[in-house]
């Protein structure tokens, strides 16, 4: 399956940054330069931007432009309960470690709510900065009867809360915990880390409009890589 143009270009913009190529404070190419550059239209252009925002590895001020922020291996704990983000959690290369249909008592993840029995469709996927090091390990589940078709997707690049939307699933709400947890063996190997070694690891819970569960997931993020904000604008839209 083809990557997506958005992708594609949010991803090379990354790599310069994250690389050093992009230095902190450096412009970005406006909107109507990423369309003129990349030929494509207006939405995928702001579409671009705006995950890397999101992402915290840039600033968007009106007016002026956008400019590669300080401290870039940055991530924006609002993204994990954004139901209408479309881009993965975690931005950078992923690939696909497990997929498959199991039941919900060996899915490696809490699933309240949801009988042991029930099959649900486990995916587990790797992160990696732009030095291909291993920098994330995600691990999502979601009950079986509200995504049959999910592993026909394009899993590498797929956000659980896109497809969703696209599939009519009436997710209401998320809600992201925060745990002090020591790793495990095969988390440790997959970070190249020590097992035992305290990290935090981020779970979240997204449920239907009727209380039931939509989702289960976590990740964890080397703490030696990554540093977590959260961002809230006390500006009007017409001061910035």
């Amino acid at each position: 399956m083809a990557t997506p143009a958005y992708l594609r270009i949010r991803t090379e913009l990354e790599q310069r940054i994250r690389s050093g190529a992009l230095l902190p404070g450096s412009k970005l190419p406006t909107e109507a330069e990423l369309r003129e550059q990349y030929s494509v239209s207006r939405a995928t252009a702001q579409r671009v931007l705006t995950e890397l925002a999101q992402a915290g590895l840039v600033e968007r001020h009106r007016r002026r432009g956008t400019f590669v922020a300080e401290g870039a291996r940055q991530e924006n704990l609002l993204r994990l309960v954004n139901p209408a983000l479309q881009g993965p959690e975690i931005p950078g290369r992923h690939a696909v470690d497990s997929a498959a249909v199991i039941p919900a008592r060996d899915a490696d993840v809490e699933m309240p709510g949801v009988d042991d029995d029930a099959p649900v469709t486990q995916l587990r996927r790797l992160k990696f900065d732009v030095d291909d090091n291993p920098i994330a390990v995600e691990l999502s589940a979601v009950p079986f009867s509200l995504a049959p078709r999910l592993l026909d997707e394009d899993l590498a690049h797929l956000t659980v809360h896109d497809y969703f939307s696209r599939n009519g699933v009436p997710a209401a709400k998320s809600r992201v915990y925060i745990d002090p947890v020591l790793l495990d063996d095969d988390t440790a190997s997959r970070l190249h880390l020590t097992p035992g070694q305290a990290v935090i690891r981020l779970r979240r819970l997204t449920w239907l409009t009727d209380g039931k569960l939509a989702e289960a997931m976590w990740h964890i993020i080397r703490p030696d890589l990554v540093e977590f904000f959260i961002e809230h604008s006390v500006l009007s839209t017409q001061d910035r």
